[in-house]
């Protein structure tokens, strides 16, 4: 028997999650006392059980302590219960845009500040985090990305990649992208908008692509990033970060940047350890 916790952050998207288990056949039981867990566990994992894919979906809640959610996992684990923990998070600056859009109160502050409710949940929260088998921020995953991580972990059985690496093009003109944690500058390259026939052309274009990279500088600055990269993500994921956005600017953002981005996925995209998206935010 499969048997999944389903966890985190209130926000980051638990209750979906438990919904795309729902759909690839897990049965799912959310919000079960804390009092009812172990006996829920005794229950399915029966000899005579039908039931061989379980997720068990468990919040942080004003009325029962999580630390005895702790104590009882471990009580299962010594009890020889085998069970994964699905931990689902995202930044403080995105779970407080959440609940102020739905308007949701949130379950550690009901009455006071949504950021002190996220404050005293994370740091509630930061055991069963450190025992989670898989980790998914969902600061910048789309629902169908975010279905694309269950399917990989669940269905197809894949070596999860806790640190998601996303590439993302843009132009400073438009200002720096609030979730970049590493911010690169490419305008010292010639720009192709001076160019008549590139001048409406992207870097998705071969033609400006080449026109960018055929400058030595370009595939010189190219190489000191991947090399710089290579040296900084291990050190990341050594100190638990599971969200790396890098941004590469140019003026526009159409042209130079897009290129340089394009080129960076390509290089890195198969590495293996860690999984890779591409962004291009003002590209259209």
């Amino acid at each position: 028997m499969r048997f999944v916790i389903v966890t985190g952050m209130s926000g980051s998207g638990k209750r979906t999650a438990m919904k795309m288990l729902e759909d690839v056949g897990f049965y799912c039981v959310d919000n079960l006392p804390v009092a009812l867990i172990e006996k829920f566990v005794e229950l399915i994992a029966m000899p005579n059980s039908e039931v061989n894919k379980v997720a068990l979906g468990i919040d942080v809640r004003v009325d029962q302590s999580f630390n005895g959610v702790c104590r009882i996992l471990e009580k299962l684990k010594e009890n020889g219960y085998i069970f994964e923990i699905l931990f689902l998070e995202a930044s403080d600056a995105v779970l407080l845009k959440r609940y102020k859009e739905t308007r949701r109160l949130h379950p550690l502050s009901p009455e006071g500040r949504v950021e002190e409710g996220i404050h005293k949940e994370r740091e509630t929260l930061r055991e069963i985090r450190q025992k989670a088998d898989y980790i998914i921020d969902t600061s910048n995953l789309l629902t169908r990305e975010l279905k694309e991580e269950i399917d990989s972990i669940f269905i197809h059985n894949k070596e999860y990649n806790s640190l998601i690496v996303s590439i993302l093009s843009f132009g400073f003109k438009n200002g720096i992208p609030a979730d970049a944690d590493l911010v690169f500058d490419v305008r010292f390259l010639p720009n192709p908008f001076y160019i008549d026939e590139l001048k409406h052309k992207t870097g998705n274009d071969k033609e400006v692509q080449d026109y960018v990279m055929e400058f030595p500088e370009a595939s010189e600055f190219l190489k000191k990033l991947v090399d710089m990269l290579d040296f900084l993500i291990p050190n990341y994921v050594k100190e638990g970060k599971h969200q790396l956005v890098v941004g590469i600017g140019c003026t526009g953002g159409k042209h130079r940047s897009v290129t340089l981005a394009n080129e960076l996925y390509a290089k890195m995209k198969d590495h293996g350890t860690y999984g890779t998206k591409l962004y291009h935010r003002d590209v259209r």
